[in-house]
């Protein structure tokens, strides 16, 4: 496995759009952020191994933006021989994440609230076997499109960090979304579309988690599903 690519150190932080928190915690979930975010958590600097954060696992899966965390635990609960990773910048999924957490005695999971994008860039080239974007924030006005995760650096991020064979799958309900991210996923070097007809990205994946937003159909159009193999 290669070494995490270093990060400029005179770099300007990016600036991270959309809401950072929304209402008060109650009193269980900010002890819970105090507490278990704490220590589930990992440091902002430096190289960033999932097998180091998670050791002992089979395999290691990252969930990139994961809400409420109902994919993400479930997932978590499905497989316990598999470590999960999952980065949110909202403080109230984050803790959300964290009683899950507590409630189900989960021990291969971890999770942090931070931007995304910054974190990727500290791992290592093929540190998971699946890599989880689940209905981002579209940014739907044309004008805030470089705002949107899928870009071309981002998507390249994705692909090196998957192992061969690994999976990508990035969802959403929204068409401008599913305009934007397909063509950049399709030219990215060392993605395979998995898309074989309508049916493969119509249909929930077999073993795709229906999560509360999902099923409140809040986007345009029914949920697509894109599924990109690295090779």
């Amino acid at each position: 496995m290669s070494q995490t690519p270093a990060a400029s150190s005179a770099a300007a932080p990016r600036r991270l759009y959309g809401r950072a928190k929304g209402h008060a915690l109650t009193a269980r979930r900010q002890a819970l952020v105090d507490g278990l975010g704490a220590a589930l958590t990992w440091p902002d600097d430096g190289p960033l191994d999932p097998a180091d954060l998670l050791p002992g696992f089979d395999r290691h899966v990252l969930e990139i933006g994961f809400g409420a965390a109902e994919h993400l635990i479930g997932q978590a609960q499905r497989d316990p021989k598999t470590g999960y990773l999952g980065i949110e910048p909202f403080l109230n999924g984050v803790a959300k994440a964290l009683a899950g957490i507590e409630d189900h005695g989960l021990a291969n999971m971890r999770v942090k609230r931070a931007d995304a994008r910054t974190e990727i860039e500290r791992m290592p080239d093929g540190a998971f076997d699946r890599i989880y974007l689940l209905f981002p924030d579209p940014w739907p006005k044309s004008r805030h499109a470089k705002r949107r995760f899928v870009q071309a650096d981002t998507a390249r991020s994705l692909a090196r960090l998957l192992q061969p064979g690994g999976i990508l799958r990035v969802a959403t309900d929204v068409r401008v979304y599913a305009d934007h991210a397909l063509p950049i996923l399709l030219e990215t070097p060392g993605l395979n579309w998995l898309g074989g007809g309508p049916d493969s990205w119509r249909d929930n994946p077999a073993d795709h988690i229906v999560t509360r937003y999902q099923s409140k159909h809040l986007g345009d159009i029914d949920p697509v599903f894109m599924e990109f193999q690295r090779v």
